[in-house]
């Protein structure tokens, strides 16, 4: 009888707890997420549109009579294209993509496409995970995209390493969007990993771009590969926001109230500082790039600005509910808006052209700031204790000896967390003089 009497109480406290999250989700705008960003330079973005437009390019069957171009077409030489592989010829193992050799941008890409909503192959892909289930490299890694990665890095690997040691000096870059983006994720990892099956190619020459990307490593590896994967999202996008692990996304599917209400629970009732403590959770990858293009309460799209950053706390956690919270997942969209911003950025910049030597001089500031982003993310992960990493050298070179897995630990001891937080403290306060005495900072 007590029970029962409770119930109601139980409920209103439930009713009033959803409530309260509804209001912040819809008070809530994808642009908050990325506020305190720093702006992205045309340099550094140019490579985007342009590789969107080459994962665009694998959802046709021939490039030479297209049928789904954007405007503009897609910029690409068909006989520079090396193969492309469909679901036939990785029997399911792995979605279609596009192996391309951009001899304009000194660029050999291997660009996946998204997820096919048809093939039961993909959902096989994403459900084939568990939390905690797949290490590597000292962190986690979702199993079914890292599974899919090694079939494509092992049915490539000698391809590539031709390609690359007949086109020297050219960069090895992955891309893909959605489900593609964990793939390529993956595959960055594994070519980093593995750069002596590649030739030996420096680490600098190996990048990935993940559009719209799942959450697909935990933050330890989201965090210290931000020189290598960088994540692409445009404003309201759901996916990299979706921290429920994907497997239960889509068995939830046929109870998205249920979804919803979990969903609730979790962020009414787990504080952020807590989740980030859990080296199993998974995080969008590598540095993050947010595309901004629209204002809360207002309608309609404004100029698109890029803003980037390599975060630990406040790495899209909060869900947007939005009617654009699907849309702008599209490649479609993605594609346009990224251009879109390039092309204001270009012109930003033209209306105050530099020198040649300061304009060389700022992209070496950028690398370098880029560099000390990095370094502090790192140290604010060791502080929180989701990394158990040497720090980088000033030169952004990592330690190159991988120790067994069996011997990592994602988590520092409680001596180790003290000391990097009262370095952190101490790094605050004092700094080193023109002499190297440490003195108070002003």
């Amino acid at each position: 009888m007590s029970i029962a009497c409770c119930l109601p109480v139980v409920e209103c406290v439930y009713c009033l707890a959803c409530a309260r999250w509804v209001w912040q989700c819809c008070l809530h705008s994808g642009g908050y997420d990325s506020e305190t960003w720093g702006v992205a330079t045309a340099e550094e973005f140019e490579p985007v549109p342009r590789l969107c437009r080459i994962i665009l390019s694998v959802y046709e069957d021939d490039l030479e009579n297209p049928q789904w171009a954007p405007p503009g077409g897609y910029g690409m030489e068909p006989r520079w294209v090396v193969h492309r592989r469909t679901y036939e010829d990785t029997h399911g193992h792995a979605p279609t993509y596009l192996l391309y050799v951009d001899h304009q941008h000194s660029d050999v890409v291997l660009a996946v496409r998204g997820m096919d909503m048809m093939k039961e192959s993909d959902y096989a892909v994403l459900l084939d995970n568990k939390l905690g289930q797949r290490r590597f490299d000292g962190g986690y890694v979702h199993n079914g995209l890292l599974k899919a990665a090694e079939w494509v890095f092992d049915a490539e690997c000698d391809v590539l390493k031709d390609l690359l040691e007949r086109n020297p000096g050219y960069t090895l870059t992955f891309a893909g969007h959605s489900l593609g983006s964990g793939v390529v994720s993956m595959l960055a990892l594994l070519a980093v990993r593995n750069r002596e099956l590649l030739g030996g190619v420096d680490r600098k020459r190996i990048r990935c771009f993940a559009m719209a990307p799942a959450r697909c490593m935990s933050l330890n590896l989201a965090v210290r590969y931000a020189d290598v994967i960088n994540a692409v999202i445009l404003q309201d996008d759901f996916l990299p926001r979706t921290d429920i692990p994907l497997e239960d996304i889509f068995k939830s599917l046929f109870c998205l109230p249920c979804l919803l209400c979990g969903r609730c629970l979790i962020d009414t009732c787990i504080p952020e500082s807590v989740m980030l403590r859990d080296p199993r959770r998974l995080y969008a990858p590598g540095r993050l790039y947010h595309i901004v293009d629209r204002k809360p309460f207002r309608c309609g799209r404004y100029p698109p600005l890029v803003r980037t950053a390599v975060p630990v706390d406040g790495r899209f956690e909060r869900i947007v509910l939005s009617c654009n919270a699907t849309s702008d997942h599209a490649i479609i969209w993605i594609e346009r808006e990224t251009q879109r911003a390039l092309d204001l950025l270009l012109e930003s910049e033209k209306t105050m052209q530099a020198p040649e030597v300061q304009r060389m001089g700022d992209e070496i500031t950028a690398t370098r700031d880029h560099d000390e982003e990095q370094q502090e993310a790192l140290r604010r992960a060791i502080t929180l204790g989701v990394a158990d990493v040497k720090m980088p050298s000033a030169y952004g070179t990592f330690d190159e000896n991988p120790t067994s897995e069996a011997a990592e630990a994602p988590l520092l001891s409680d001596s180790g967390r003290r000391r990097a937080v009262w370095e952190e403290w101490i790094a605050r306060i004092f700094e080193k003089d023109e002499s190297g005495q440490i003195v108070p900072r002003r």
